[in-house]
Parts: structure tokens; sequence; C-alpha cells
């Protein structure tokens, strides 16, 4: 008895196996059995039973064909909605999976960002591209609370006026403004909290009473503010934050030097741009007795001001970066220690870390001291300067710092040490330029200047680099709690449509892609190095990688070639500094019992979470404003031809950027040449009469046509479509695309239909907005350093 009701269950576990594996799948009862090989008369009949029961269990349910399909208990999905203006979206819930698209009767309205729950109406397919469908069951956090934008004065019904958006995100809204709130002035930018969101009966409507004026839209400056509020980055300190930053004294105390070693002896500079007023880290170099290189970096002591639990860390946690903006910044402390007691300036005492290294001539490091010091610059250096002593041997500049020159010229040699070893390890270095938005006194922007990177920009670069990654490994073999800075390998499937899309080019990589090694990229990159598919690669390569973050745990940096990795080296404008000195001091004074790691186990989960977060929300709103100044720099120049570079290739058109690195896009409305066509495996529109080819790094002459600053949107047209490449390839025409040549000028951040395009622009905006980590970690330490 008992083995007949073995082989029911068994039966039973057998059939709801295929089933489930075949989710979303219904299959006949001859056609189960037959995969099973029970199709004859007398095995029938037990399949018929066993499917019999487990529809009664509720495991199995019968379609309207009458087949059989497993019914899947699904887990409740959340995830983060991504609105299309087409109405439809895309829901991220697993890092790991294909975002879940979502119909436009399914989204239950939410909006772009919004956390959500969803259920899986449609599984996606597995081995292809193609993610499942669901449906929005359920709202469970709304991403705007507030809004901002102009406000338009006209009385309707109950409402005061309307307030035009500024997001882009959200320009096919309407936000009406209620009496509840401040009534402010036709024309003005105001922010408002949203008290209704969009439902069935205004699907594109919302309401909320206004907070706070900003100010005149036309106001210097409010454009730039309007971007800040609708980031919502803090930006006014609080009073007990200012009350305990003026408190704390101007010079250091004879007290506060107790515990510390005196380096102040040591010929210590600061190397900055010229315009950097929080000066946090400085450098000192020696060739030793046995042909070793001393490198000293000595980095400021914010946490020896900012206690925790206090007002200023309550601040600087909530802030968690310094905001660099075009003629601005938004400090993460107040300039009292910024610019003041915290900063680096020449001639002054200050409490530092530092970090002190021995580095044979192979660059690596072989001996190192971690320890609070009191310190005292003995010059302001700029890299101009530098570069003058060690690139343009300028006489009067090696006049002027005739004291120092042999030093710089020591640190020149130790850096291309350095450099040489990171490079053999793998390192990454992609060479994208910077550009420097200049604007005059109204804040309207003049002129855009490519960064310059010089050898002493590189310099500085390599020994950041070598002191974060000394630190990171030395805590790591102590086997504490600790901040890390992770760069983690690529995800498998990018890095497999990353080679796919090589060999279209003929490119191989070598060595084995299911184990991926930075060595590898770095070898396409040196294969690729003058093509012209070089700028097309390095984009490619970019988007296939992971997102530089915070963790407690150690998972090395994958573009930095670097088994460790931390941030210690700038505390004035990054929380996660802050608390690496903090945890290093911890260590030193409490010790590495079981008791001292509890500490701080559980609390830096949460610091690594959140300061990953403020970064992005940092990076978001300087790359808006960049944006937003670039479109507002272009309005001068409709109508003006240029040189421009392909960026990037959709179905709706081209991504073109200029060499001053404004970018803005080619409608495929505008492309009336020929009817163009995309090919997704070669990533390119293909003109279907002419053939004519436009890929990734092609050169084009553009004609700018239309600016919107508010959209922070530039729009070009090919100038001289004729002079355009040939190619072979063909593209299987698509008749489905009626509506080829009238899309809408939104269509910019999305394909015409079912293509989970968010992806790819996801991707792409991972190359523009993650490159600086991908580069090196150290150039941030430079370039995000402006004006206070």
């Amino acid at each position: 008895m008992t083995t007949r009701t073995n082989d029911k269950q068994h039966l039973e576990d057998q059939i709801l196996k295929y089933l489930t594996d075949n989710a979303g799948v219904s299959y006949s009862a001859e056609r189960i059995a037959y995969h099973l090989g029970m199709d004859n008369g007398d095995q029938f009949t037990p399949v018929v039973q066993a499917l019999a029961k487990l529809e009664r269990d509720k495991k199995v349910q019968v379609t309207d064909k009458g087949e059989f399909e497993a019914v899947i208990k699904q887990q409740p999905l959340t995830g983060i909605f991504h609105g299309n203006d087409k109405g439809f979206g895309f829901v991220d819930y697993d890092p790991d999976l294909p975002d879940m698209y979502i119909n436009s009767d399914h989204t239950l309205h939410a909006l772009n960002g919004d956390q959500v729950t969803v259920k899986v109406l449609r599984p996606g397919k597995p081995g292809t591209d193609q993610g499942p469908e669901g449906q929005v069951t359920y709202i469970v956090e709304h991403n705007y609370e507030r809004v901002v934008g102009e406000f338009k004065q006209e009385t309707v019904g109950n409402y005061i006026g309307e307030i035009l958006l500024k997001d882009k995100k959200l320009n096919t809204y309407r936000f009406f403004v209620t009496d509840q709130g401040l009534k402010p002035m036709d024309g003005q930018v105001v922010t408002a909290t949203v008290a209704t969101y969009p439902d069935d009966d205004s699907p594109k409507v919302m309401t909320g009473a206004v907070t706070e004026v900003i100010g005149d839209k036309d106001e210097p400056g409010i454009d730039i503010m309007s971007v800040i509020y609708a980031h919502d980055v803090p930006h006014e300190f609080p009073k007990e934050a200012l009350e305990q930053a003026d408190k704390i004294p101007l010079h250091v105390l004879p007290e506060e030097k107790k515990g510390r070693e005196d380096i102040t002896d040591q010929p210590l500079v600061t190397i900055d741009a010229i315009e950097s007023k929080d000066l946090d880290d400085a450098v000192v170099a020696w060739k030793m007795d046995n042909g070793h290189y001393h490198l000293g970096v000595h980095i400021a002591d914010v946490s020896h001001y900012v206690k925790p639990g206090t007002p200023l860390d309550k601040e600087a946690f909530k802030r968690g970066t310094s905001v660099y903006l075009t003629d601005r910044v938004v400090p993460m402390l107040p300039k009292r220690l910024s610019n003041g007691i915290c900063s680096l300036n020449p001639g002054e005492e200050r409490l530092a870390m530092s970090c002190e290294m021995e580095i044979d001539e192979n660059g690596k490091v072989i001996n190192h001291r971690i320890f609070p010091s009191v310190m005292r610059s003995h010059a302001r250096m700029t890299y101009k300067a530098v570069n003058r002593i060690l690139e343009a041997h300028d006489p009067k500049t090696i006049a002027e710092y005739k004291n120092l020159v042999p030093m710089f010229e020591t640190m020149g040699e130790l850096h291309r040490i350095l450099l040489k070893n990171r490079k053999r390890r793998g390192a990454i270095d992609f060479e994208a330029p910077e550009a420097k938005i200049i604007v005059d006194e109204k804040g309207h922007p003049t002129d855009i200047q490519l960064r310059e990177r010089g050898l002493a920009e590189r310099m500085i670069e390599s020994f950041m680099l070598a002191a974060n990654e000394t630190v990171a490994e030395h805590y790591f073999k102590e086997k504490v709690p600790f901040l890390y800075r992770i760069h983690e390998t690529p995800d498998k499937d990018r890095i497999k449509s990353f080679v796919d899309f090589l060999e279209v080019f003929g490119i191989n990589v070598h060595g084995d892609i299911n184990n991926v090694k930075p060595k590898m990229l770095q070898n396409v990159l040196k294969e690729v190095a003058g093509k012209p598919e070089e700028e097309m690669v390095q984009v490619m390569m970019l988007r296939s990688m992971q997102q530089a973050k915070y963790s407690d745990e150690e998972l090395g940096h994958f573009g930095l070639g670097a088994p460790y990795y931390t941030h210690f080296t700038s505390p004035i404008r990054r929380y996660p500094d802050d608390t690496v000195h903090r945890l290093i001091k911890w260590y030193h004074e409490h010790g590495k019992d079981e008791k001292s790691k509890a500490h701080w186990r559980d609390k830096l989960p949460e610091i690594a979470e959140h300061t990953s977060v403020t970064e992005r929300r940092g990076i978001d709103t300087e790359r808006d404003v960049d944006s937003m100044k670039k479109a507002e720099y272009m309005e001068d120049h409709i109508g003006e031809t240029f040189d421009a570079v392909v960026s990037s290739v959709m179905k709706f058109g081209l991504f073109v950027e200029l060499p001053n690195t404004v970018e803005g896009l080619i409608h495929i409305s505008v492309m009336n040449d020929d009817y163009y066509e995309y090919s997704e495996k070669h990533l390119a529109l293909i003109g279907r009469k002419t053939h004519r080819i436009f890929q990734i790094g092609q050169p084009v002459q553009v004609k700018l046509l239309r600016v919107d600053k508010d959209l922070r949107e530039v729009d070009f047209q090919i100038v001289h479509p004729e002079n355009t490449p040939t190619t072979k390839i063909r593209v299987p025409h698509d008749d489905r695309r009626g509506n080829h040549g009238h899309f809408n000028r939104r269509d910019r951040n999305k394909h015409n239909g079912h293509v989970n395009n968010r992806q790819i622009n996801r991707g792409q905006s991972r190359h523009h907005n993650n490159s600086r980590d991908h580069h090196s970690e150290g150039r941030r330490n430079r370039n995000r350093r402006r004006h206070s």
C-alpha cells in the first residue's frame, strides 16, 4: 500500500515539476503523458487521476482549452517603477533579472520612481532579452512628495493656479495648486507638497499646496536652485549645526596635539586646482637610502571636529557628500570647517590622519603606517604650477619653487612607477573629456572649456589611490568591521553581450568570459586605441560594468584592479571618508576585540547604503545642472554647424557629442534622406535605400535645430548626409513601424513599442554618470573641489 502511495506521489511530483518548469504554458493530458513516457492505455489513466488530484489541491488549473497549467503562487514582488511618456513602464525588481514590462492599463497610475508591488501576468522567456510582463497591484511609497516649478496664477474652480513642472519625468502631468498653502506671484519658482496623485478620474493630474517660494524665474541662480530643490538636496544648515561649528576654534589648541605625531617639519604640500578652497590632502615624498620611495599622504582630520551624534554629524550624514555645481557648492560641512580649520591651508598647523608608505621600485607598498598627526603645509601648490615645473620646465616657476622642485621630480618618478604597477594588474583607465562651464555674474554660461589632465593631476590621483588601497588592505587583514568602496565584477550576461558586440567588429577577448578579469578588458582598450571604433568600445564596455558603491564587505574594485579599496582621502566632502577616519581611531583607542568590533558591525551597512544613495543624488544633481547650463549655452548658437561624434544609437535616432561635451539628439524624424532602420546586433541605424550607416564613434557634421533649457534637450540634424559611410549590412524590414518619422520628440528616452529600452538608457546613464568611478577614484578627489 505504501509503495502504491509513493508511486502516486512520485507521479504527481513529476507532473508538477514539468508544468512548473514550463510556467505560463498549458498542456493537454495526452501531451503530459507523452512527455512522461506514459502514453499507453494502462499508464494514461494514472496520469489523468494525478492531474485531477493536483487540480483538487489547487496546484494545477484547467484552462479554457481544457489543458493543464501550473498554479504559480507568487511571492509579492516589490520594485521601482520607471514610467514612459506613452503610459507604459518597467519595474526594476531584481538587479540580476530583466525589468518587468507594465502595460499602460496596468500601472495603477504609478509615477516614475514610485516603489510598487507587482504581480506577474506573463513570465519572461529564459535565454532571451524578453522580460516578464506584470501589473502594479499597490503603490508602496510615492517617489514625489513634493514638486518644483514655475507658478502660473489662474483661478480654476478651487485652485489658485498651476505649477509648470520642471522635472522631465513629469512633463506630461499637470499640477494644480490649492489655496491651503502660500499664494505666490505669477512667474515665481515654488515648491509644493503633493496632496493627490493621478487616478482613474484624473490620470494626468496632481494637486497640492505651495510650501516655499524659491524666487523669481528670471532671477540669477534660481534655475540651479530649482534643480537643488527638485533633487531634495539639503542646502541650509540647521541652526544647531551652525552654532556647533561657530564654537570650534580656528586654530589647533595645544591639548589637541596630545597623542599625535608631530610632522610639521616635513615639507608637505597641497596640490589642487586654482579655485579650490577646501584643501583636504597634503603629500610628501622622498627617495630612501635603500632605493625605495617614501610617500606620505596626510588627510585633514575632520573626525576630530565632527563627533558622532552631534548636530554637525547628523547633518553631514544627511547630506552624505558635497555637491559641486556650475557656480557654487552645496557643502557637506559649514565653511568654518571646510574652508577653515579642516582645510590644510599653507603655514597653518592642522590635525591630520596620516598614511605613510614605503614603496619599492615595482610600485608595491612594502611597509606602511597609519596614525593621527599634526602637520603644516609648506606650500599651496596648483596643478598648473606643478605641470609648468614637470612638463613645461618653465624657468620662472622652477625658480619660484626651487626648494621644492627636487621633491616634485621625485613625485613624478614615483607616479610613473605606481601607474605602471596599476596597468600591470589590469586597472582600466578611460580617457573621457571633462567640461568646465564658465558663467558670468548673472549665471549665464559664456563658454565650455575642457579640463586639462596633466602630470600633476595624474600624480595626485596615483598617491590618493595608493593611500586608499593601503588603508583598506590594512583593516581587511585586521579582520575588523570596516567601510569599503567596492566595484563588483561585471554581470556575466552583460559581459557576454559586450563580447558578442566586439565580435561584430572582429575584436576578440582573450580569456574566460565566465571569469572576467580587468586585464582582459584593458587589453581590449589597447587593441582599439587610436582606431575609429575606440570610442564605441569604451562606451559599450562602461555599459557592461557595475556601479561602484560603499559596502561593509570587501568585494574589491574591478575597474582599478584592486582587491582592497576604500575612501580615506576626502573627509571634508564625503561622509564615508570621515567614517573611515573614525574607524581607524576607534580600533587604535579600543583595540580589536569582539566588544570593540561589535560597536561598528551593525552600523556600517546603514552608513554604506545611505552614502551610496546620497552619492547618486549628488551625481544626478550635478548632471542635471550641467545639462541645463550646456543647453542654455547652446541657446545662443541655434542654426550653427558643428563637428560631432555619434555617442549612442537608438531606434528613434542618434545621440551626438560635440568636442565641448555637449550632447544632443538627432531624431529619426529629421533624417529625411532615407528610411533608417535599427540593427540591434550592430548598434547602428542603416538607410534602407542608400545603405548609409551611423554607429557609435562615427564623426558627423550637425546643425543645431532646437534647444529647451528646462527639459535640458538639444536637438540637431545631420549636415550633408551624402558624406555618410555605407555598409553591406542589411536590416530585415519591419513593416510594423508604420509611424516612422512621426515620433514625438519626447521619444528620446524610449523606443516605439514594447521594448525594454529603459535598460538600454540605464546603461547609457551608467556610462555618463559613473565613468568617473571607472576612470579612477582618485580623479574625483580633485575635479569636484571647486567654488565654495
